[in-house]
C-alpha cells in the first residue's frame, strides 16, 4: 500500500505541541517506519517542501499560524536489548517511542542508569536533538549510536556519539543537519556498574527527608519525578514546553565577577573550568516569575518555565519571551538563549 494515501492537507498542530498553540500545516504525515520515509522522497514536490520533524512537540514554538510545508510525526514504536557484552547493555528503541515511557521500561526491566532523565517530556527521537538533560546527567553520557533517514541522498545512515556533535542543549540536528535527517531509531549504552548520581541539592534533599541514603535507581526517579511535578506545570493542563532558556555559561573569570556583585546567584561549574548560571534565579530575579503578558505568561513556581494562559498565539508567547531576554541582559549582562526551535 502507498504510504502516501495517509497524507493530510491542512491539519491544526494545536493538540501536537505541548504549547498548545493552534498552527495550520499545509501538509501532514506520521511516519510508522522507512517505508513512509521512502515514499515522500519519492515524491519530488514533497521531497522538495520545507519540513518540519514532530516528535512529542515538547521543544517547539509555532510562531507562525501557518506552515506551508509538510510535518512528517515520527511514531513508529519498539524497545529492544540489541547485545549484553557482560560489561553493558546495549538498547536499541524506536523514535517514536516517549521519553519517560522508555526510561520507566528500563528501571521496570533491571537496565538502570537514565533514571535522572525521568519525566522530561518528549519522544526518544526527539532527545538528541538538544541532547536532553537533567539533574546532573544529559542524553550523550549515555548515547551509543543512532539510525535516520537522509532526505538529501534518500538514504539510511548511521551516526555515533561524535558524528552528532553533541553539546550543552545542542547537537548537529540543529545545525548543518536539522531537518535534513529523520531519526528512527537509537542505541543507548547502559553500564552494568551502576552508581545513583544525587549531586543536585534537591534530588539528595528529597532522599534525605525519605530516610533514604543508598537510593535505588527506581527511588531516585521516583524522587525526581516528584521534585519535577512539584515545580513543574503538566503540559496536559497548562501548556508548556518545560525550560524555556539555556542556562548561561561564562567563564570563571566573569562569573568571580558576577558572584562579587551577586553572591547569592546560583552557578555550577563545568568540566572545562567555567560556570553555568541559574537562568530560572536571573528571571525571578528581575521579576517575571508569575507575570503574565496577554496569554502568555511565566509560571508561578518555575520562572524557568513559560507557559499558555489560555489561547496563547506563538507570537504572544516570542514577545513575552523577548521581553525577559531584554530584561535580563540590562540587569545582568548575560543573554539567553531559548531552548524551543521557533517555527
Amino acid at each position: 500500500m502507498n504510504s502516501l494515501t495517509a497524507l493530510q492537507k491542512n491539519v491544526s498542530l494545536k493538540s501536537l505541541n505541548t504549547f498548545g498553540i493552534d498552527a495550520i500545516a499545509a501538509c501532514y504525515l506520521e511516519i510508522h517506519g522507512i517505508q513512509d520515509l521512502e515514499s515522500v522522497y519519492r515524491d519530488g514536490s514533497l521531497r522538495n517542501m520545507p519540513r518540519l520533524i514532530l516528535g512529542g512537540g515538547s521543544n517547539l514554538l509555532l510562531v507562525s499560524e501557518r506552515f506551508e510545508g509538510i510535518v512528517l510525526r515520527v511514531v513508529n514504536k519498539g524497545i529492544a536489548v540489541e547485545r549484553d557484552d557482560g560489561h553493558a547493555v546495549y538498547l536499541r528503541v524506536a523514535a517514536g517511542e516517549k521519553w519517560h515511557d522508555f526510561v520507566m521500561w528500563t528501571l521496570a526491566n533491571g537496565y538502570p542508569g537514565l533514571e535522572n532523565m525521568s519525566l522530561i517530556p518528549g519522544t526518544v527521537g526527539a532527545a538528541p536533538v538538544q541532547n536532553i538533560g537533567a539533574y546532573g546527567m544529559e542524553l550523550k553520557d549515555h548515547f551509543y549510536s543512532l539510525r535516520a533517514f537522509d532526505f538529501q541522498t534518500g538514504q539510511m545512515v548511521e551516526l555515533d556519539r561524535e558524528d552528532c556533535a553533541f553539546s550543552y542543549r545542542d547537537s548537529i540536528f540543529k545545525h548543518a543537519m536539522k531537518d535534513r535527517l529523520v531519526i528512527t531509531d537509537l542505541t543507548f549504552v547502559l553500564p552494568k556498574a551502576w552508581q545513583p548520581n544525587v549531586s543536585y541539592g534537591d534530588v539528595a534533599g528529597t532522599l534525605k527527608e525519605k530516610g533514604i541514603s543508598e537510593p535505588t535507581a527506581e527511588q531516585v526517579s521516583q524522587a525526581i519525578i516528584a521534585i519535577r511535578q512539584r515545580k513543574l506545570p503538566d503540559p496536559a493542563v497548562q501548556g508548556n514546553a518545560g525550560s524555556f532558556f539555556q542556562n548561561p555559561t561564562v567563564t570563571a573569570e566573569q562569573m568571580a565577577a558576577l558572584k562579587a556583585k551577586y553572591p547569592n546567584m546560583p552557578s555550577y561549574p563545568q568540566p572545562d573550568g567555567r560556570f553555568r548560571i541559574a537562568a530560572g534565579w536571573l528571571i525571578d530575579q528581575c521579576g517575571w516569575k508569575g507575570r503574565q503578558l496577554g496569554q502568555a505568561g511565566v509560571c508561578a513556581t518555575q520562572a524557568l518555565v513559560l507557559i499558555n494562559c489560555g489561547d496563547a498565539k506563538g507570537s504572544e508567547i516570542a514577545g513575552l519571551a523577548k521581553a525577559i531576554q531584554t530584561d535580563v541582559q540590562a540587569r545582568f549582562g548575560l543573554s539567553l538563549v531559548p531552548e524551543p526551535v521557533f517555527i
